[in-house]
């Protein structure tokens, strides 16, 4: 279903004009066809997101870590491993996927609504005089020096609150076993839960689990479709959405 869209080829420079800005016709044309992939893939995603998590006698145990009781496998894909790296990763290597998955995925969720929401206000916002528009790529590149190293330095406070709540000291493990988690550290568990969301109960707490873990992989496609949309054609997502 999906490979005539994936296997759409950008118009080539070669075969119809001197340059692809030359082509707008065949330059649209492949724009929507990534346009349309990217939002079935999201409507697939976001359906299996809030789909019930087949727990069944299945508990999370925050000492115990295999590939058989992992949350976040959901029907008709199950446990979703084409490649082996379950397979072939011991209790620790499996700790560490899950710990990049769970973090990949929550960057990736508060991007999307970074994009939708920087590229609503633009002109209208308080912050650097409203003088920031354009697609969400260029916003960065826009933001006065001195508001980036409070950006940078921020994310890099809280990077170092999630290494010291999860990660073993680099001076009590081995030079050979970097970015070792502690033994009673469940990836992603850092402790940050201001509205009380995170429940008792075993089975409702896989459940939970396997929600963010979906809407963190949807994010994480979404994410990576915003980024390539607008670098093809240099238009913002809304933009797209009300043309």
């Amino acid at each position: 279903f999906f490979e005539p869209m994936l296997h759409a080829n950008p118009p080539s420079s070669s075969t119809c004009c001197p340059s692809p800005l030359d082509c707008p016709k065949d330059l649209f044309n492949y724009s929507t066809t990534m346009m349309k992939c990217t939002a079935i893939l999201a409507l697939v995603g976001s359906a299996a997101a809030f789909a019930p998590a087949q727990t069944g006698a299945r508990s999370t145990s925050l000492n115990s870590f295999s590939a058989d009781d992992l949350p976040g496998a959901l029907a008709p894909m199950g446990f979703f491993d084409p490649l082996g790296f379950a397979e072939k990763a011991d209790e620790a290597t499996l700790k560490r996927y899950r710990e990049a998955e769970v973090t990949h995925g929550r960057v990736s969720m508060l991007a999307v609504i970074g994009f939708l929401v920087g590229e609503k206000v633009e002109g209208s916002s308080f912050l650097f005089d409203a003088s920031i528009s354009g697609p969400a790529i260029s916003h960065p590149g826009q933001v006065p020096a001195g508001y980036s190293a409070i950006i940078i330095a921020a994310i890099g406070f809280a990077e170092l609150q999630r290494a010291k709540t999860g990660f073993v000291d680099p001076s009590e493990t081995s030079f050979d076993n970097p970015g070792e988690l502690n033994a009673d550290y469940y990836p992603g568990d850092i402790g940050f839960d201001p509205l009380g969301l995170k429940p008792d109960d075993a089975e409702e707490l896989d459940i939970m689990i396997t929600k963010e873990l979906q809407n963190g992989r949807l994010a994480m496609l979404a994410a990576a479709g915003f980024l390539a949309q607008e670098a093809v054609d240099g238009k913002g997502i809304l933009e797209h959405f009300s043309s």
